[in-house]
Order: C-alpha cells, then structure tokens, then sequence
C-alpha cells in the first residue's frame, strides 16, 4: 500500500516538473494570469449550452426541424460578420472588441436564460438570441488571436497558447458531461443561466487588463483595411496554403465524420452510447496533448501543424474499415492529440510571424477560409452517402486528408516555418 502511493507520488511529482515550464505564464505574466481564469470559465459555459439549447428546443413544438433553423441562426453571423469583427478589433484594440461581445452574450444568455425558467420562449426570440450570441463569437474569435501576444511576452507565446488549448480541450469534455447532468436535474434555463454567468466572468476578467494594447491605424475606410488585412493574408504561402487544406479537410473528411459518424457507430459498434465514447476519447486526446506540450517550443511549428492534422484521418478511416471500437476510440485519441497541436502551434505561429496590426484581420481571413465549406459539407453528406454508402464516403475523405497532408509538406514556406 505504502510502496503504491509512494510511486503515484513520485509520478506526480514528475509530471509537475515537466508541465512546471509551461505554467510560466500563469506564474510569472500578470496580465495573462488574470484573463485566464475568466476566459476559462467562459469556455466552459460555451461547452455547456449547446446541450442545454438542443433539449430546450427539442422538448418544444418543431422538434429536430427547429433545431435546425436555430443551429443555421447561430452559424449565419459566424460567415458574416467574422471578417468585419476582425477589422473592428484591429482599429479600436482587441480588448475592446472582446469586452463587448462577451458583454453582449452574457446579456443575450442571460435574457435566454430568463425566457426558459419562466416558460415564455418564443421561437422567433429563441432564432434571435442564437444569431446575437453567434455574432458576439464573431467578434471575440479574430480579437482573441490578437489579443494574446499582448498579454505575453513573444518568448512565452507557445506555453500560453498550450494553457489556452488545454482549458478548451477540458472545456470540451467536461461541459457536455455537466451540461447534460444539470439538464436532467435542474433544466435547460439553469445551464444557459450559468453560461451567462461565465461571460460575466469573462467581463471581469477583460476590464482587469491593465496593459496598453495598441490600437492598429485604421485605413481611410472600412474596406481599405479589408483589402489590407487581405493582402497579408495572401502574402505567405504558408498561411493560404495551410487555410485551404483546412477548408477542404472540414468540407471532405470533418463535416461527413459528424454527420455519418454517430449513425456508423450505432449500427456497427454496439448503440448511440459507442459515439459518446468516441468523442469522450477525443477530447482526452486533446487534453493529453496539451499537457504533452506544456514547457515544449517545436522549432517548425507550422511544419509540425500541419503533420499533426493528418491524425484525424483515422477516426473515419477506421469506421469505413469496420474497425472494433477499441481501435476506432484508439483512432479518436490520436486525431484529439493532432488537433491540439495543430491549433497550439498554427496560432502561435500566426501570431509571431503577423504584424500586430493586422492580426485579427488575417485570423478571420483564415478562419472564415477554414469553415465557409463545412455548412455545404454537413447538408452534402447524407445525400451522397446514401448514394455510395457511408464506409465510401469516410474512406475517401481520410484517404484524402493523408494525401492532401503530403502535398501541403511539399510548400517550401511549409516546411521552413
């Protein structure tokens, strides 16, 4: 007994001397160590919501079908208005920008909130309070991205955006979890209620930033700066290079695993339960990765990036082979792993290899770049699936996510970066 715990101990111990390096930020930046703990709550929130919103419309009138206006109410604002987010957070300073918006979503949340627990929640104010809280989204991603090298020093940027990565991945799996508990036992409004709360956190947080961030000089007009941000943005092969492999990974080989995924996994693997182990494995992946990384800075980042995306090529390659479920939870494990160290490391190269005045502009470029096929992507998938059969469909993404990996290697800027 004694010999057992001594040997956790020790591995305890170890473990903290690894991770020690990477908490540098949280130890020794003041200004990162007081956004981190708000914005980590707001993430959790974020994580707990969607569930919560998903049981509060189902159990209504419309079912499935108004879930389906509802998620396209939240989505639309995210293509529309994520590239005007970033200019707003280029001319008038990030932390401006992300005060509002997590300001404008705690209200929205908590209005939603309100509507729920007294039992008077209209469609239409349900469709409108998912547009404002994906348009405050749109706004805070890009001011986030410009944000950060602000609030730590440009040696230290690698360990805080791994700090950021493992409170999303934790986010991811624990906020379902909780969100699903609080559900069944205290309803939707109490979750969308506490979600509000993490916003108003994340507020707190924000307003207790003391640096001077600098506010970029705005162009003679709002499409001047478009066209600016545009023209960095285009300037690095890297960056265009890597932006449209992401495009078509989430139209090709994302958007068919979500889709085609669960219903693969409830035929072949044993019931709905085997896709909540799937994703569970995910998300660990993810945080063990983060953790992985704590204290580590590749001298390639972008190289390694975009190596590590290929990982998620096996979750639907296994499920087209008809793979146990063991190896395709083994699968989502290494695909959570790649996704955390293409996110730490793609965004920490952005942030050093951008000028700080155009940060949040090339951000929404490139995620508006990643993203804009994935809705096509979803509606796409069932349709040709039952046309060539799921396995088919998976397959041929995967396959074509390793071969895609392969020719993004071969940019030279790739490589070098």
């Amino acid at each position: 007994m004694t010999t057992a715990l001594d040997g956790r101990r020790r591995l305890l111990r170890a473990l903290f001397q690894h991770a020690r390096p990477g908490l540098a930020p949280l130890r020794t930046d003041r200004e990162f160590r007081t956004f981190f703990p708000g914005y980590s709550l707001s993430l959790l929130g974020s994580a707990m919501a969607p569930v919560a919103l998903a049981f509060a419309v189902l159990h209504g009138p419309g079912g499935a079908d108004r879930l389906g206006w509802v998620l396209t109410a939240r989505i639309l604002p995210l293509v529309l208005i994520l590239l005007a987010g970033g200019v707003a957070a280029d001319r008038l300073g990030s932390r401006r920008v992300m005060l509002a918006a997590d300001t404008v979503r705690c209200l929205s949340q908590g209005t939603f909130a309100l509507l729920l627990l007294t039992g008077h929640a209209p469609f239409w104010a349900i469709l409108t309070l998912a547009a404002v809280g994906g348009a405050g989204e749109a706004v805070f991603s890009p001011a986030l991205a410009a944000l950060i090298p602000r609030i730590s020093p440009p040696d230290r940027l690698t360990e805080a955006n791994t700090l950021l990565t493992l409170a999303r991945s934790t986010a991811t799996v624990a906020g379902p979890a909780l969100a699903g508990l609080l559900t069944a036992t205290a309803g939707p409004g109490t979750v969308l209620a506490l979600d509000a709360a993490s916003f108003a956190a994340s507020v707190v947080a924000l307003a207790r930033l003391t640096v001077r961030l600098p506010v970029g000089e705005p162009g003679p007009s709002f499409l001047a700066d478009l066209r600016a941000g545009w023209t960095e943005f285009r300037s690095r092969s890297w960056l265009w290079t890597t932006c449209a492999h992401f495009c078509l990974f989430n139209f090709l080989c994302w958007a068919p695993f979500l889709v085609l995924g669960p219903s693969t996994a409830a035929q072949r693997l044993g019931g709905a339960g085997s896709w909540g182990l799937i994703m569970a494995a995910q998300g660990a992946g993810s945080v063990l990765a983060s953790l992985g990384l704590l204290g580590r800075r590749p001298a390639h980042p972008v190289r390694l990036a975009t190596i590590a995306s290929a990982g998620w090529a096996l979750p639907p390659g296994a499920l087209a082979l008809g793979a146990p479920l063991p190896w395709v939870c083994a699968a989502a494990l290494v695909a959570g792993a790649g996704s955390a160290v293409n996110g730490t490391l793609f965004t920490t190269a952005e942030q050093r290899l951008i000028p700080a005045a155009a940060q949040a502009r090339v951000a929404a470029y490139g995620s508006l770049g990643a993203f804009v096929l994935g809705p096509l992507g979803l509606a796409a998938a069932g349709p040709v699936a039952a046309l060539f059969g799921s396995a088919t469909v998976l397959g041929l993404g995967a396959l074509w996510l390793l071969l895609a990996t392969t020719a993004v290697l071969t940019v030279p800027s790739v490589r070098r970066n």
